[in-house]
């Protein structure tokens, strides 16, 4: 959005660079210039050095009249990719490079999210990657992998929003005495503008949730139950199967809970209805399996990864035992929980000519965990990023007043940002003021994906 506003503005200018952005975003001034650009330029550069037969001064003639041109095409090449810094990064922990705005300290030193505090608000809490994988193997959100791999450092900021989602779950299990559980909500969903941190701040969330022992059932990209594999309409209702994306729900889930699940025992011995297996069909004079007496979660999770048939099924009854888990806290976190409300990318078949899209809510996976209409935690993030669309603000299944909008960074939070961007070197010191990244902030809104774009060109 932001590049196509600066092609534009660029073009209304009529042969002028725009005054706006001068010292801002010309690679002349900026600190990419160590980093080489991969554009046409070079060919370009090769090509005016090649001509030798012109006479000097009818060359720069034609450089100078060319120009103007060029000043009227200084942003045709704005969503140009560049290189990574290749500069050496300086020492992981330094007191003299890790001051952020006032000099306050940029990190805060801490093993875990849960003993932050509002006075560590707006600081950087940094991990490792392998830290991250183990807390959360089944993947990080796409924004966060981005973040790491250009900062080239697996730190997040601790913002205010995240302190508040943290500290709302953590009075419904241990509530206080003077206030219980009074303004609390043990369902929410995360939505807000672009780019303002919802899977990240989810992500947190888990991650702090995994440390305290919970039981958390994590889904970081949610548009994968509805897209992708094999799906057969359920013999048993209306609704229709995925057993590709059930044995891949049933895989992740056990990534990090397999102690916990195996001292979980099944309360619920109904038999557990089978389907179409993937790519092989029904089985033949059975349509129902149980589990024996003194089974665990993880011996029920382990018969739909084994079974095929099973897989949808096992599922459903999974989310059905999780809300029966008394001796540990259990929160259901969805990242891109919006594309539950939309269609699906399955087609049935009405006739030769013509087919019907498949809702999400007709799948039998997404049926059994969209609801909040229940008394367990959940929580869902809305993600812009996979197009679905504007969604009412009254959801179907979802509470009134669950809602939770999450603003983009403040003028405080955009300042640890750029010190932070500055400490990484992604912004060249020589080149750094206030005066600047209050550039970059008011320029892109707040919005994290544009400021870290927008940085390096300070």
């Amino acid at each position: 959005m932001l590049r196509s506003v600066l092609r534009s503005s660029s073009a209304a200018a009529g042969g002028r660079a725009s005054s706006l952005f001068p010292d801002l975003l010309f690679p002349a001034a900026s600190s990419r210039a160590y980093a080489k650009a991969k554009t046409k330029a070079k060919t370009k550069t090769k090509t005016k050095t090649t001509t030798k037969g012109k006479n000097a001064r009818s060359v720069s003639a034609d450089e100078s009249a060319a120009r103007p041109d060029d000043a009227s095409h200084a942003f045709d090449d704005i969503d140009v990719e560049f290189e990574r810094p290749t500069d050496p990064l300086p020492p992981s922990y330094d007191p003299a490079l890790d001051v952020g705005p006032g000099g306050r300290p940029l990190f805060a030193f801490t093993k875990s999210f849960a003993p932050l505090t509002r006075k560590e608000a707006c600081s950087y809490v940094d991990f490792s990657l392998e830290e991250w994988n183990a807390m959360l193997p089944e993947g990080l959100p796409p924004g966060v992998t981005k973040e790491f791999e250009e900062t080239r450092r697996c730190a997040v900021m601790v913002r205010q929003s995240f302190l508040d989602l943290r500290d709302n779950f953590r009075r419904i299990v241990d509530p206080p005495i003077h206030t219980g559980t009074k303004n609390s909500k043990k369902q929410i969903v995360l939505d807000g503008p672009v780019s303002c941190g919802k899977s990240t701040t989810l992500a947190m969330l888990v991650h702090w949730a995994r440390s305290e022992g919970w039981l958390v059932f994590y889904v970081p990209k949610g548009k994968e139950w509805t897209h992708g594999g094999f799906f057969y309409k359920n013999l048993h209702n209306e609704f229709w199967d995925t057993p590709v994306q059930a044995e891949t729900i049933l895989q992740n889930f056990l990534k990090f809970n397999k102690d916990r699940l195996q001292q979980l025992p099944c309360q619920i011995f109904d038999p557990i209805l089978l389907g179409e297996g993937a790519g092989v069909g029904l089985m033949k004079n059975v349509d129902s399996m149980a589990m024996p007496e003194g089974s665990t979660l993880y011996d029920l999770i382990q018969t739909g990864i084994t079974h095929t048939h099973a897989a949808v099924g096992v599922v459903v009854r999974l989310r059905k035992e999780l809300s029966l888990v008394t001796d540990v806290p259990v929160l259901f976190a969805i990242d891109q929980y919006n594309n539950w409300f939309t269609f699906s990318e399955y087609h049935e078949l009405l006739t030769w000519q013509s087919t019907r899209q498949i809702h999400a809510r007709e799948l039998t996976t997404v049926n059994a965990y969209r609801s909040m209409m229940h008394d367990d935690m959940m929580v869902g993030a809305f993600s812009h990023s996979t197009a679905v669309g504007k969604l009412r603000e009254q959801l179907p299944d979802v509470p009134l007043g669950a809602r939770l909008m999450l603003p983009r960074y403040t003028l405080d939070e955009a300042a640890t940002v750029c010190h932070y961007y500055l400490r990484q070197r992604l912004i060249r010191r020589d080149n750094f003021s206030d005066e600047k990244w209050k550039k970059i902030y008011y320029l892109s809104n707040g919005n994290g994906s544009e400021m870290r774009w927008l940085a390096p060109f300070i």
